[in-house]
């Protein structure tokens, strides 16, 4: 790698994390927004199945199972916040790695 590809290869992944950081900050918000809906889903459904006289002993599980699409969607927006995180990570690492190899030049 020449000088030239090193810079613009920097200056990419520094474009890059500028605009993954501020995605992430969305995701985090669709994450903890996803978790407060299963949250008071959950409570509403175990509020309405010990009003319909379920046995206690069964009411956790048909109130899991009863909302699991909202169980999933709270799911898949942490996933996604852990995966935009790891990359925003991985653009970090190779960033370093890149600055690294242009310091070396440099000092040769």
């Amino acid at each position: 790698m020449d000088l030239k590809d090193i810079t613009k290869e920097l200056y990419q992944g520094s474009k890059r994390l500028e605009e993954g950081s501020q995605d992430i900050f969305l995701l985090a918000k669709a994450a903890a927004e996803t978790e407060r809906d299963y949250r008071v889903a959950l409570a509403k459904e175990k509020i309405r199945l010990r009003d319909e006289k379920m046995p206690v002993g069964l009411i956790e599980d048909v109130a899991r199972g009863n909302i699991a699409d909202l169980r999933f969607q709270r799911d898949l927006a942490r996933e996604k916040y852990i995966a935009a995180r790891d990359s925003l990570k991985a653009i970090a690492v190779q960033i370093n790695a890149l600055q690294s190899i242009l310091r070396i030049q440099n000092e040769v």
